[in-house]
């Protein structure tokens, strides 16, 4: 056995009943995390302005700070990037994690020394407990590969500010550091195609073990070493054992990922993000991301049809019930209150607590009183695939709203990598799963407001040259499932195949 491997195996141990330990704790230590956000935020500007000092319970608290998102805590943001301390947050950041926002440009979201160990830890705590629960040590002693954006940080004002993933990667622990592709070098390509060229170059004849990303850009990399190659992954990479993956749902993926492996392997989802680390796959065998309850994060639960209201329920941890979705406000030793991430979750488990993420608070469609979410359109396809085999490589939805009763629809655009063998029927079926799951689009299309949805088949490549198109090709953009307008749909059409136009 390996040394890096024979070492791993203790601490993985450790590791691995710590977090049993915690998960059954969960509930006190939300209260606790809770207390001490309040005793550390109350000298601060936000504190003062919100009179933290004041607040004695989460009653209290909801009354005192109210839901927000980017926007309203970008004044704060600027005071901060102008030199000014202890505005969120006793001191100032140690970083900033800059990140593209839909509607609010660039932002900025702070890392402070309190919050770091939580980006950095809780990926750790993920492969040690995949390593303790299954005995799968070995891939420490191989190639490992996370696809990220850029480690190059520039500075707002003092502050050190980049992509959340290349900030990551400067606290890599130095004894994985040799185990680490691609080098720093090509890590720092900002053009992705240029980026993924040199990091199959420089892992194409390298034993990796765990390969690591958003599951579309995996893909990409897997693409592009079979046909470089002609030869499936598990060939090129025979130790390779362990897939680690976050940022979208795993499911519409996952076929055709396997399939390009050449065999199954396990797998680790991550729920990650600019604003925290949120929860992790502790557990092969069972369903959800254990919630990061012991991070420094205190969360709160709003129900997803009350996002929008002015005065929503705002529910803490022991108040959340199985199976309802959730829009996810976290409050957090980084500096942010009552702040709306814009993704939904349900919970598959309460103890421990485990949840899924269903979707985006902002990624829907309602054009005609239906609200679709995320979840439901991706259930409706995987349950479409199974009857009617095809390969989906990637996909989106859009409302078409034509003038007249019944002739509007739902616009799906899709890019197969094989295509059912009939897909009027294939679009039927995927039209009835959707029905079945969205009662509100089932009576849409019984009144004969709706029309049965339609299928615009993209070009290989298509989704592709779209991120191109708009600059967002790589790294950790990812296309929306769902859209209540038409504008990424009115840019799709060009690479729509023309027989389906």
């Amino acid at each position: 056995m390996n040394f890096k491997s024979l070492l791993a195996k203790p601490f993985a141990n450790v590791i691995y009943n710590k977090t049993r330990k915690s998960m059954m704790q969960a509930v006190q230590h939300q209260e606790i995390i809770f207390r001490s956000l309040l005793k550390h935020g109350a000298g601060t500007q936000f504190g003062k302005d919100h009179l933290l000092d004041q607040v004695a319970d989460h009653a209290a608290f909801t009354q005192a700070v109210p839901i927000r998102d980017y926007e309203l805590i970008k004044p704060y943001i600027e005071q901060i990037k102008q030199g000014k301390a202890n505005v969120l947050w006793k001191g100032k950041p140690i970083y900033f994690a800059k990140t593209s926002g839909t509607t609010s440009g660039v932002k900025y979201i702070p890392i402070t020394k309190e919050s770091i160990p939580n980006h950095i830890q809780t990926a750790r705590n993920a492969l040690f407990c995949y390593m303790a629960e299954t005995g799968n040590t070995a891939f420490a002693n191989g190639k490992m590969i996370f696809l990220s954006g850029s480690p190059v940080l520039e500075r707002t004002g003092t502050i050190p500010t980049g992509r959340l993933s290349g900030i990551v990667n400067h606290h890599i622990p130095a004894y994985l550091r040799s185990n680490q592709l691609p080098s720093f070098e090509t890590n720092c390509i900002e053009d992705w195609e240029t980026k993924l060229d040199k990091i199959v170059a420089e892992t194409i004849n390298k034993d990796m073990t765990l390969i690591s990303g958003i599951p579309p850009w995996m893909q990409m990399y897997f693409d592009r070493l079979i046909e470089k190659t002609g030869k499936n992954i598990a060939t090129l990479f025979p130790h390779f054992s362990i897939m680690v993956q976050g940022g979208v749902n795993f499911e519409p993926y996952k076929a055709r990922l396997f399939e390009s492996i050449g065999k199954k392997i396990d797998s680790i989802e991550l729920f990650p993000a600019s604003e925290g680390f949120f929860a992790f796959q502790d557990t092969q065998d069972q369903e959800g991301m254990l919630l990061n309850t012991n991070s420094g994060i205190y969360f709160e639960f709003i129900p997803a049809g009350e996002i929008f209201n002015e005065f929503p329920t705002r529910l803490s941890l022991k108040d959340v019930k199985l199976g309802e979705n959730y829009a996810l406000i976290i409050n957090s030793n980084a500096g942010l209150w009552g702040y709306n991430i814009g993704d939904t979750i349900k919970f598959v488990s309460l103890n421990p607590f485990r949840i899924i993420v269903t979707g985006r608070t902002k990624h829907f469609i309602s054009a005609f009183g239906e609200h679709v979410i995320g979840e439901e359109v991706e259930a409706a396809l995987k349950s479409t695939l199974e009857v009617h085999p095809a390969k989906v490589t990637e996909f989106t939805v859009a409302p078409m709203i034509q003038q007249g009763e019944g002739k509007s629809y739902h616009e799906w655009f899709i890019e197969f990598e094989s295509l059912p063998n009939d897909m009027n029927e294939f679009a039927q079926y995927l039209n009835d799963s959707l029905s079945n799951k969205n009662v509100y689009y089932q009576d849409l299309m019984k009144g004969n407001i709706l029309l049965p949805l339609k299928i615009r088949v993209v070009h290989k490549n298509g989704f592709i040259d779209y991120m191109k198109s708009i600059g967002k090709l790589g790294g950790q953009n990812k296309v929306p499932r769902l859209s209540n307008d038409r504008k990424i749909a009115n840019q799709l059409v060009q690479f729509v195949q023309p027989e389906n136009e």
